[in-house]
């Protein structure tokens, strides 16, 4: 098990590597000047702007510019937002709670909704009831301010919604192969009541294998946040994207899908761990 942790996590250099030059390459096809668009409110010179690039470092050449990003990014340092003049862990720290509590809502929504439609699916198999309860799950798809409970209901079931469709069919075909197991028929040649059966032996089983979606579904849902946080006007990380995007702000931006990329990474190695964990059966090499 320490061997597969440490093998994971070892794994993770690479895609974040993959995901930093990704975001940068990309950055850099945009057009448009982030000095100019700074000081778009100024009247400025070809001197001032000139100076103001040499002070961001971005007059240096491409791979440069990205061997620094990544030098100081390894040292903790994000860098420092061209638009705010503040460091890009501090927008990340100001902008992170709100960001974790609509996807930790969203992710309640989702098992909240999927397991039970996908319960009730298994349970009573081709009836209209299960054509329903999948009706249901298949419109689980995305929709095209404040931070109170009430502005965050709406956004949570916006993106919680597409989980669950998701959860709903994976535990559906998950119970339904879990039912037809020889243990579940024995409790039942046994004389244990149907609801019985179902909770204490079947479903605990069936979700083994939803718990493999848990780390992916919460990573789709970090990247929904971009869409709905500005759909809704609420603050977050998505939002905060969004305005470094369209700021060209690169150090902000980088600095952002660098965090969220870890986090996520993260999450999936947790996720398959509790994975072996739950199971036995799974031997991690």
């Amino acid at each position: 098990m320490l061997i597969y942790i440490a093998r994971r996590v070892l794994a993770v250099a690479p895609v974040l590597f993959g995901v930093t030059l990704a975001v940068f390459s990309m950055l850099f096809l945009v057009p448009g000047d982030p000095v100019k668009i700074m000081l778009a409110e100024f009247v400025t010179t070809p001197e001032q702007i000139a100076r103001m690039r040499a002070q961001l470092h971005l007059d240096e050449p491409v791979l440069q510019q990205y061997g620094r990003f990544v030098g100081n990014a390894l040292r903790g340092d994000l860098g420092t937002s061209i638009r705010s003049r503040r460091p890009v862990t501090q927008e990340i720290g100001d902008n992170l709670a709100s960001t974790a509590q609509l996807a930790l809502a969203s992710m309640a929504v989702a098992v909240a909704l999927g397991i039970p439609l996908g319960l009730i699916a298994a349970l009573v198999r081709n009836s209209w009831l299960d054509v329903a309860s999948m009706g249901v799950a298949l419109l689980g798809v995305p929709a095209t301010g404040g931070g109170d409970f009430l502005h965050l209901v709406l956004p949570a079931v916006t993106l919680g919604a597409i989980a669950s469709a998701i959860i709903a069919r994976l535990t559906r075909s998950s119970m339904l192969e879990v039912l037809g197991q020889d243990y579940v028929r024995t409790a039942r040649a046994k004389g244990l009541a149907g609801w019985s059966v179902v909770l204490r032996h079947a479903l605990k089983n069936a979700l083994i294998p939803v718990l493999t979606i848990f780390g992916l579904q919460f990573g789709n849902l970090l990247a929904g946040t971009v869409i709905v946080e500005t759909v809704f006007s609420r603050p977050g990380l998505g939002r905060l994207i969004v305005g470094g995007i369209l700021a060209k702000d690169f150090p902000l931006v980088q600095g952002t899908v660098l965090f969220v990329a870890t986090v996520y990474v993260l999450i999936n190695v947790i996720v398959d761990v509790a994975y072996a964990v739950a199971d036995p059966r799974i031997r991690l090499g």
